[in-house]
């Protein structure tokens, strides 16, 4: 791939998240000036997630944004690829069982790719080689565009100009809330606790999750289950340690959750974890022994949110990314994949744009454009897949069924 030489563009990113990452490395490579503001004060600052679906749409953006060694590195640090998808009663009867992986095809490879992610492992593989781009403990509080350009002013008190402003900062997102307050994302009303269980040697699984991806129907509440099996360890290429486990997730309408849903969110991790243990009690043995040898500390909850489809706006020197412009629901595990193709479209358009000494503020146009299609499509698509059919149980069947990122 011949990557188009640019050093007079700067380019100010709000947020250190998947597609803020990615972003920078791509124009990067490309010798655009670019710098990461991120509002933590390390990549593992707060609770996150921890497994991720990737498909061909991250492939090829990585593939177009990355350096080869740090594709590599990716690939190498990922998870093994599910081979099957198992839909469950809360008794582990088998409903519904199928094979997930093309077996002519390389799940690793960036135009085939489907596997799965530790997040802040991903994180790290998109910070490397991006040292003394990123500013940590820079929350951007407000921006202010001129005639060349934008001035970012920090919650720290510190500030920054740039020739473009991309807010990549997340469904909270302070740049889109400044600059298209009518966009904030809406509550959906579900709400899903996460947990992690390390998979020591001593830890017995259930058959059906021992594969892939395991949906478990309950009567209001709902389970999804996914192991984390590192190609190779993070530690062993000078990432942050992690070990093989499994992701679980119980997920529902808040009002399945039987507290208030301004309790259930203020429950710290053990909190969280012995509500979620109440929940499951009469379900299967071998799920609660799972849930019991949890790493407690890791357990956290999340309202789920998602973006309306805001209507055409015109284009300037600030534009958003990812979850900031169209957050949606776990169902279909397209937020990550989504976050990581606009950022290689919008590298793309400012590198070609800059390189050309063409019109900026219209190659941003054209992303905007693009990008609000495919990326209100996915949040439409994560909607259906909760409401598709009639019944909540049905609902919530269909939710976890399509449920592939953690």
């Amino acid at each position: 791939m011949v990557i188009t030489a640019v050093t007079n563009l700067r380019v100010a990113v709000a947020g250190g998240g998947l597609g803020g990452l990615c972003l920078a490395q791509g124009l990067l490579r490309a010798g655009a000036d670019v710098a990461v503001y991120e509002r933590d004060t390390t990549l593992a600052g707060r609770r996150q997630g921890y497994r991720l679906h990737v498909d061909a749409r991250a492939g090829l953006a990585l593939q177009a944004c990355l350096p080869p060694e740090t594709l590599a590195l990716f690939q190498a640090t990922c998870g093994q690829a599910s081979r099957r998808l198992t839909v469950t009663t809360e008794r582990l009867r088998v409903l519904h069982e199928q094979v997930t992986s093309d077996p002519g095809a390389d799940p690793y490879a960036p135009a085939t790719l489907s596997t799965s992610i530790n997040r802040l492992t991903f994180r790290e593989v998109l910070a490397a080689g991006l040292d003394g781009r990123i500013e940590f403990g820079h929350e951007l509080a407000r921006y202010e565009v001129g005639p060349g350009g934008v001035r970012l002013h920090f919650a720290n008190g510190r500030s920054a100009e740039a020739d473009v402003l991309v807010g990549a900062d997340g469904v909270g997102s302070s740049v889109r809330r400044q600059y298209l307050p009518d966009a904030e994302p809406a509550d959906t009303g579900t709400r899903c606790i996460y947990g992690k269980t390390p998979l020591r040697a001593d830890l017995a699984l259930p058959s059906v999750v021992r594969d892939g991806f395991t949906a478990v129907v309950g009567g209001h509440i709902g389970m999804a289950l996914a192991v984390v099996r590192f190609r190779e360890p993070p530690q062993a290429s000078g990432l942050s340690p992690a070990q093989d486990y499994l992701m679980w997730a119980l997920a529902g309408d808040g009002r399945g959750f039987g507290v208030p849903d301004d309790e259930l969110t203020a429950l710290d991790p053990a909190g969280l974890h012995a509500l979620s243990a109440e929940l499951i009690r009469t379900w299967h043995p071998d799920l609660r022994a799972v849930h019991a040898r949890a790493d407690v500390d890791e357990t956290f909850a999340i309202r789920v949110r998602a973006s309306p489809p805001a209507p055409a706006w015109p284009p300037s020197r600030v534009t958003v990314l990812g979850d900031a412009i169209h957050a949606m629901s776990p169902a279909r595990g397209s937020g990550a994949n989504t976050a990581l193709q606009d950022a290689a479209l919008l590298s793309h358009a400012l590198i070609t744009a800059a390189a050309d000494r063409a019109d900026v503020v219209a190659a941003i146009g054209d992303y905007e454009r693009q990008m609000r299609e495919y990326g209100y499509a996915a949040v439409a698509a994560s909607r259906q897949a909760e409401a598709e059919t009639g019944t909540r149980r049905n609902r919530l069947l269909f939710w976890l069924y399509r449920h592939r990122s953690g």
